[in-house]
Formats: structure tokens, C-alpha cells, sequence
């Protein structure tokens, strides 16, 4: 049975892809840093093919941690689907070193961090799926957001690269950029900037966490291994 990792998954995007995956027939590793009681219901209600793992994967000795966890329940971890992230929206005249800092560290290093921890296993068994969550965003930036744009542009370049580099290992790395979608980081909108939002995506609703469930487990797909440092807009044709 293949096993998925799935960082900041405990609600939202993250957990639409955990609950999917375990429905495909995955192991599932919830990862979460600070949603303890989510995370530990999902796990619960998807049963023994699902642990979830306290970790803070923008540090090295966090994601190590939670690969470790993984393969002592599941063995060697065939998908990684890196999801944990941040947002925030500030004039960027405003924006702190601490602010810039953690953006990076929670967006970026993450990613990193959990790559590095996945590909020794996916090297050695000539096989793997990265798939990286960055947003539209990143693609073309979005004002009062310039380090948020600029971390998850970051999350773009740095799949592109990798992709190149583990290719002949059998290992694909994509990315997908999604538009408005309907969870927790987006709750700090009222209502008439969502309305707005809803006005301005052209299939004329928000998105949902499935959208980018199901075009995960997309990439994920064994059968598409010639598909690979790809970015794919799930955004309702927004941008």
C-alpha cells in the first residue's frame, strides 16, 4: 500500500487531500503543527490507515521528525504533498523582518526541509510524487501580499528545478496554484470581498478544498509519469 505525507493537513485543503487519498487507498500522514483536536478527528475518522503527526516542518529537525514517524508506522513514503503554509495581507512598507522571516520559513523552508527528508527513500526506490501547493499569487503577485507572492513564486521556481534534478530518478515534482478557495486562511475576508472574489473568478463561484484534493491525487497518479515540474492554475479561470 502507497503512503502520502501531507503537510498542514489537519483542515482545509490539506485535509480534503488526506480524506482523498485514504479513500484511494493511501496510507495518510496528518501533519499539523498547532491543530491538535482537527487533526487528531481526521485520523480518527479515517481509521487505521491514518496517523496523524505533530511537527513544525519549517524546521529541519521538525520534518525530520515526521518522516521518521512515517516510515516507522507505513515504511518509505511514496508521495509528499507539500500544503503547510501562511498568509497575510500588509502594506509592504509594514511588513517586519519577523514577518518576512516567517512567511519564508513556514512557506519556502518547509518545503524544502520535507523534500529533502522524502527523496533519499524516493531515489533508492526509483520512484515518487512531490506535488507542491504554491497560489496564483505567486504566478502574478497580488498587492498588500508582496511577501506572501514573493514565498509561494519561491515554491514555483524551486519545482521547476527539482523536477530537472530528480527526473531520472523516476520521481515527479509538480506544483498546483490555487485560486479563492474556501478555508480557514481565507475566513479573515468579510463578506463583500469574498462577493467580490466570486464576481471576479469566471466559473462564478469560490472554490472548494476537494478542487485541490482532486488535483492532487492527479499528479500523484502512477500513470503520469511524463507529466512533471508542471504548474497547474486551479482557479476557476481567475488569472
Amino acid at each position: 500500500m502507497s503512503t502520502a505525507v501531507i503537510t498542514g493537513s489537519a483542515r482545509g485543503i490539506g485535509a480534503a487531500t488526506a480524506a482523498l487519498f485514504a479513500d484511494m487507498g493511501y496510507n495518510v500522514v496528518i501533519n499539523y503543527n498547532t491543530s491538535e483536536a482537527e487533526a487528531a478527528a481526521l485520523a480518527e475518522s479515517l481509521g487505521e490507515k491514518a496517523i496523524a503527526v505533530q511537527s513544525d516542518v519549517s524546521t529541519p529537525e521538525g520534518a525530520k521528525y515526521l518522516f521518521g514517524e512515517a516510515k516507522k508506522h507505513f515504511g518509505s513514503v511514496d508521495v509528499l504533498v507539500n500544503n503547510a503554509g501562511v498568509a497575510q495581507q500588509k502594506l509592504f512598507t509594514d511588513i517586519t523582518q519577523a514577518d518576512y522571516d516567517r512567511m519564508f520559513d513556514c512557506n519556502v523552508r518547509s518545503v524544502f526541509n520535507c523534500c529533502q527528508c522524502a527523496l533519499p527513500d524516493m531515489i533508492h526506490n526509483k520512484y515518487g510524487r512531490i506535488i507542491n501547493i504554491s497560489s496564483m499569487w505567486g504566478v502574478v503577485g497580488a498587492s498588500c501580499e508582496v511577501h506572501y507572492s514573493a514565498s509561494k513564486a519561491a515554491v514555483i521556481g524551486m519545482t521547476k528545478a527539482l523536477a530537472r534534478e530528480v527526473a531520472p530518478s523516476g520521481i515527479t515534482v509538480n506544483c498546483i496554484a490555487p485560486g479563492v478557495i474556501d478555508t480557514p486562511m481565507n475566513k479573515g475576508f468579510d463578506e463583500e470581498t469574498m462577493n467580490q472574489l466570486r464576481e471576479e473568478t469566471p466559473v462564478g463561484r469560490i472554490g472548494t478544498p476537494q478542487d485541490i484534493a482532486r488535483a492532487v491525487a492527479f499528479f500523484a497518479d502512477s500513470a503520469n509519469s511524463f507529466i512533471t515540474g508542471q504548474i497547474l492554475g486551479v482557479d476557476g479561470g481567475f488569472i
